[in-house]
């Protein structure tokens, strides 16, 4: 299991590649890249995402966790970043692997609307009508409810 809170962008060719290599105990493998992106009634200029290192890494550990108890994994990257990010610049991914792709599925979709709600990261959108900090969507509290 790999977690990485990071300022710099990544590659998502080179991490899924790496996630992949030699990858003889699962037969799925399942990727999700989350996107800054725009606003639809202004132009975002830019998001600035905040964070407590140390806390961050230990809360996403914990929901790998509990994603590698819940499914059958082989394996799990989360990379989510932090800093000054613009439109289509990429803000996280996820990567799980197992035997079948059911669990590399759930699991991945789990991870996604668990570090959607949960994570303790804090965003801030920045356009030129000003910035607001972002809150939480019902439509993502709600999602928990499935698992």
């Amino acid at each position: 299991m790999t977690i990485r809170v990071q300022q710099d962008a990544f590659d998502l060719g080179a991490e899924v590649a790496g996630f992949a290599t030699d990858r003889k105990d699962a037969g799925a493998l399942v990727t999700f890249t989350g996107i800054v992106r725009d606003l639809t009634d202004t132009d975002l200029t830019v998001m600035e995402i905040e964070h407590y290192p140390g806390m961050t890494e230990k809360a996403l550990g914990a929901i790998a966790d509990q994603a590698a108890k819940r499914w059958s994994l082989a394996d799990v990257l989360v990379i989510h970043r932090y800093g000054r990010m613009s439109p289509g610049d990429r803000i996280m991914m996820v990567a799980t692997a197992a035997k079948h792709r059911k669990d590399a599925f759930e699991a991945a979709e789990f991870l996604m609307d668990y570090l959607k709600s949960r994570a303790p990261f804090w965003k801030k959108e920045i356009t030129s009508d000003g910035s607001e900090w972002v809150n939480s969507k019902a439509e993502d509290e709600a999602a928990l409810t499935r698992w």
